[in-house]
């Protein structure tokens, strides 16, 4: 089961394509944010996701949202497949997955990232969940609808 909508986003750090630590209350402090959890680097249905993200950037960059993706792959596949990709955003790594455990995102047994996305407010307070470990585009499209929204 996800996070449940209105409930606040748990604060983490991760290593991100960057080169730094990434901290979401110090990153994005005072922002609205999307977080995208996915399987793997270089995957048919996560190359799907990445572009599908990359290519509706503007949108959320234009209503001040940041979007990061976080897997379990090294820095090393996330800047290779950001770099082959042209991803506008940064990936971040949590190798470990405890941060995958905490947003729920972590396969039981084979330990490999469930296909989540989260929408939080400028609180960090969870405004919009989306899962489907085999609708990666789908998951843009219903952030799309629900940053759209926002601005209304």
């Amino acid at each position: 089961m996800v996070l449940q909508k209105n409930t606040k986003a748990p604060d983490f750090s991760l290593p991100s394509t960057a080169g730094l630590i990434f901290r979401l209350s110090e990153n994005f402090k005072g922002k609205a944010a999307l977080i995208f959890f996915y399987p793997k680097d270089q995957t048919k249905g996560c190359t799907q996701e990445v572009c599908s993200f990359r290519d509706n950037f503007q949108t959320f960059k234009s209503l001040d949202i940041p979007i990061v993706g976080i897997s379990r792959d090294s820095i090393a596949s996330h800047q290779e497949f950001k770099q082959m990709h042209r991803l506008p955003f940064e990936l971040l790594s949590d190798e470990d997955g405890s941060v995958c455990k905490q947003y729920k995102a972590l396969m039981p047994l084979i330990k490999i990232p469930k296909r989540i996305t989260y929408l939080l407010n400028s609180a960090h307070e969870i405004i919009a969940v989306h899962e489907g470990l085999f609708d990666g585009p789908g998951h843009v499209k219903t952030m799309m609808e629900e940053v759209k929204g926002l601005e209304n």
